[in-house]
């Protein structure tokens, strides 16, 4: 529209220019790590992949206005910095350093003058994130039968096995296995009788993908587990000698190279999922047994050993059960014997003393979450000589189910992740 100014109680003249109402929202989706932004204008902010800094305007006018969102609900990974460019931000120069580092959050920016300079009119934080949805089924896959296999087994959603499917990928045991991507999982490295740092993705469906080349030093009898928001981490481990580096995956499966660790080199930990986009990884042993445990943050980091609960053990393997909480079980103890107590793990990722055994006592086992708030421990050797098909069930409560007939081959050293949101 257009027409002459009434009411011009300021004294001002002039013609109403047509303009749009409310913000204009730039469709393009900012991905690069740095951008320079215009008042008027709204910004999607994605931080997936990097940190990103957000260069406002070099001059301004009182009124003009900025708003900035977390597009992919990662600014509490990659944050968000603001270079005022010469104007001020809340009365202090440019100097200052103003960041933004949680997830989900949105600013509106609004310039008032030069003391002031531009103010944060709302920061407000969008607190109810998507549930995603839980994982219903599991998947067995490689291990030990005297020689290496790449056989899988599938987990229903009612916790039954289902019988061998053939095999694909290179034929291993000792690797290890994790939910990403949030639907999907993924075994990675091990040993053929030579230690390998190949991968293989398997998805929705169950079906596991051929080998992806390896990424990061050759390892086996290492940890993996979900954290974050669709994340996994590979760490510890063998690689001719003990080991805690990390390798990260990223949601569309990707193994980052090695990063350095935390924590006392250290094999044979079990590893799972507890609270809200934390995991635990624990027992283990390093010259000998161990309970210490490693607790792994939302952003994929390894804190400093932590003393743990329940009897020193090693291939004391683990799964995420219930709301936020996981259960290691079975494994060998310092004396060399089989066992098959259970440590619960609460939301907090303190691990409970020990449960007395159920089912029959074995090592190099695997677990996983399955049926929603359920897990499985399954496999497993008694005497690390013969093999066993044997599986236990571990209810919403944490409570560890008595042996149940073995389905498929029997075999030891192998892995096991969730998959699939539908039943």
């Amino acid at each position: 529209m257009s027409g002459t100014i009434g009411s011009n109680i300021l004294s001002h003249s002039g013609t109403v220019a047509e303009t749009a109402a409310g913000l204009n929202w730039v469709s393009t989706v900012v991905t690069a790590s740095t951008v320079t932004v215009e008042s008027g204008n709204g910004y999607w902010i994605n931080t997936t992949s990097n940190a990103c800094t957000i260069t406002l305007p070099a001059s301004a006018e009182a009124g003009d206005n900025i708003v900035i969102v977390d597009f992919a609900r990662t600014w509490g990974t990659n944050s968000v910095t603001l270079d005022s460019n010469g104007l001020n931000f809340q009365g202090n120069d440019d100097t200052y350093t103003v960041e933004y580092t949680t997830s989900g959050q949105s600013v509106n920016l609004v310039y008032s003058d030069s003391t002031k300079g531009w103010i944060p009119l709302e920061d407000d934080v969008v607190a109810e994130e998507p549930v995603a949805p839980a994982i219903q089924r599991g998947i067995f896959a490689f291990g030990y039968t005297g020689s290496y296999t790449n056989i899988s087994n599938l987990v229903g959603s009612n916790g039954v096995i289902g019988s061998d499917v053939t095999g694909v990928g290179t034929a291993r045991g000792f690797m290890a296995a994790a939910t990403y991507g949030g639907d999907k999982a993924i075994f990675g490295f091990g040993t053929t009788g030579s230690l390998t740092g190949v991968t293989n993705l398997v998805n929705s469906s169950g079906v596991v993908a051929s080998d992806t080349s390896a990424v990061g030093t050759a390892k086996a009898d290492l940890s993996a587990t979900g954290y974050g928001d669709n994340l996994a981490i590979f760490a510890f481990g063998n690689t001719g000698s003990m080991s805690n580096s990390r390798n990260l995956v990223n949601s569309s499966g990707v193994v980052a190279s090695d990063a350095t660790g935390a924590g006392t080199a250290t094999q044979r930990k079990g590893a799972a999922r507890y609270g809200t986009g934390t995991a635990i990884i624990a027992f283990g042993e390093n010259g000998g047994k161990t309970s210490k445990k490693n607790l792994v943050s939302n952003t994929g980091v390894i804190a400093s050993d932590a003393t743990g609960g329940g009897t020193a053990l090693t291939s004391h393997m683990a799964a995420q059960y219930g709301t936020g909480t996981a259960i290691f079980a079975f494994g060998q103890n310092a004396a060399g014997n089989m066992v098959g107590t259970s440590n619960l793990v609460n939301s907090s990722g303190a691990i409970a003393s020990d449960v007395s055994a159920v089912g029959t006592a074995r090592n190099f086992i695997a677990a996983t979450n399955y049926g929603g708030d359920k897990a499985i421990f399954a496999y497993g050797t008694p005497n690390n000589s013969s093999n066993l098909s044997t599986s236990n069930l571990v209810n919403s409560s944490g409570v560890v189910g008595s042996d149940v007939s073995g389905v498929g081959t029997a075999r030891w050293a192998l892995s096991a992740a969730g998959y699939s949101f539908s039943a």
